[in-house]
């Protein structure tokens, strides 16, 4: 299972590996304090579709339409997500407020789907 949670909670005992998947690090967090599994950050929205979104839940459609054009491009960087998402529970961390539009919640949309597939 994949769970999104934000990099700022305490872990959870049964949401398996960590990953921090923002391109930028976290305001605030010392990562030897952040218990994460490892931090992939070329998996998370180029700077210019970052900027561009700006956490806007009215561009949220349109975000996640070129966040996964993006992922397509670029399956070195998510591959290992799914794969241990396989074996495993995972979670996607994130940093930002808005907890239902950004990019951990879409990359789990977008691999959710890749391992829907894969079960077909």
């Amino acid at each position: 299972m994949i769970f999104t949670d934000r990099v700022y909670n305490p872990p959870a005992t049964d949401h398996g590996e960590r990953f921090l998947v923002d391109r930028l690090w976290p305001r605030g967090v010392k990562k030897e304090s952040a218990q994460l599994t490892d931090w992939i950050k070329e998996v998370g929205p180029s700077n210019e579709l970052r900027n561009w979104f700006g956490h806007d839940p009215k561009k949220w459609t349109e975000f996640q339409r070129r966040y996964f054009a993006e992922l397509k491009e670029h399956s070195e960087f998510w591959k290992p997500l799914l794969t241990a998402a396989r074996r495993r529970n995972i979670t996607l961390l994130f940093g930002a407020k808005d907890e239902e539009h950004n990019n951990a919640v879409a990359l789990k949309i977008f691999l959710t789907r890749k391992l829907r597939s894969a079960k077909s």
